[in-house]
């Protein structure tokens, strides 16, 4: 069994994934050519905003956003503590400070009544120019945009859409990616969107951070490509990528997002008297369901559970083990100063399940069999 069966879905693509990339080798515009610019434009579509600039990865995505508003030295940036590494690297590589928030225990994402706590505590220390908020769409559902883009406009801050995991997700009819002043995601391959390599994007509908961006993509460009006008980075997305990925956002579109949700609603139904916290579906809210993450009840040993599912044939992974704040990176930094119980209990209990839109219900239902057998409390 296969945690994410992206040999399936090649199998399933193969004859037009081979003709698009038989084409780029034939046409050998390998770097900046036309299926980026398409691609560009179907994803900017399909979110609804004006902008989509691919790059190189998920992580260049969140920089080159974080550069175009000249956030450096001196600044706070509000991260979520429950998340993978880049959303707060990506800040502190670029100089200024990530403090971290608690998330809500049900969704797994930024907590919007901790933010606010948070917000008032720092200004109110006044040792930070705080000017933005990072919000993650968790394994595939959407944060509360609804109450963070209100909290962020109040009070003046940038909100950074975080949709690495997100990308297809809805909330209240508008898509992940479409929320905040910008977004960013990737296409790493087990994304609800991957190509086959590194890749990622960045979205907004704002026309000077679209421009500075796509200069600080490549190398600072100006009229061209050798006219540098400020500093920047090598962050392109290969145009056999955007070719791959072409063909994967049809699938997507047409039928993968659907699959993905039945597959959840097997899970659903299959260990509904399990003992086990299972993803938690917010009213109005869908999930591109890049995991299926349930939390372990008191008393289970997840390390002896995955042991015994990986000798059953059956892969599990944990996201996330260790709390952001309590990296070694940030060791010594105001960075860990921060009360995250939330984080922490989930960092101990989460476990995440195979996942993806060619799962058949026979596979779903073998493994939550085996979770009713073994994921049961010791004595």
């Amino acid at each position: 069994m296969q945690f994410r069966d992206l040999p399936k879905q090649y199998e399933t693509l193969r004859p037009d994934i081979d003709a698009a990339v038989q084409r780029v080798c034939s046409q050998g515009n390998f770097i900046s050519g036309g299926e980026v610019t398409e691609l560009e434009a179907q994803l900017a579509e399909y979110v609804g905003v004006r902008h989509c600039i691919t790059c190189a990865n998920g992580t260049d995505a969140l920089s080159l956003i974080l550069m175009a508003w000249g956030i450096g030295p001196k600044d706070a940036v509000l991260v979520p503590d429950f998340t993978f590494f880049a959303s707060g690297e990506t800040v502190a590589f670029g100089g200024a400070t990530p403090l971290f928030v608690d998330v809500d225990e049900r969704t797994f994402n930024l907590d919007p009544d901790k933010l606010e706590e948070r917000i008032e505590q720092i200004k109110a220390q006044g040792e930070y120019n705080l000017r933005a908020v990072v919000s993650v769409d968790l394994f595939g559902l959407p944060a509360d945009y609804p109450r963070i883009e209100a909290i962020c406009k109040e009070r003046g801050l940038l909100l950074l859409e975080d949709g690495a995991q997100g990308f297809g997700g809805t909330a209240n009819g508008r898509r992940v990616c479409g929320f905040g002043d910008a977004a960013a995601t990737s296409f790493f391959p087990a994304k609800p969107l991957g190509c086959y390599g590194d890749g990622g994007a960045v979205f907004t509908n704002n026309d000077e951070w679209a421009a500075l961006i796509r200069s600080y993509a490549v190398h600072g460009k100006g009229s061209m490509k050798y006219d540098n006008v400020r500093l920047g980075m090598n962050s392109r997305l290969d145009t056999i990528q955007a070719a791959i990925l072409q063909v994967k956002l049809k699938a997507f579109k047409e039928y993968e997002l659907d699959a993905a949700e039945q597959v959840s609603r097997w899970y659903d139904e299959a260990l509904k008297d399990s003992g086990l916290v299972l993803p938690y579906r917010p009213e109005g809210f869908t999930s591109s369901w890049a995991q299926y993450t349930v939390q372990l009840p008191t008393g289970i040993s997840r390390d002896a559970l995955q042991a015994k599912l990986k000798e059953l044939g059956v892969p599990t992974m944990v996201y996330y083990p260790k709390p952001m704040h309590k990296q070694t990176a940030f060791a010594g930094t105001s960075s860990a100063q921060a009360c995250c119980p939330v984080t922490e209990r989930l960092c101990k209990t989460v476990l995440s399940l195979p996942m993806h839109p060619y799962m058949d219900k026979a596979a779903v239902e073998t493994v939550s069999a085996l979770l009713h057998q073994w994921a049961v409390p010791c004595e």
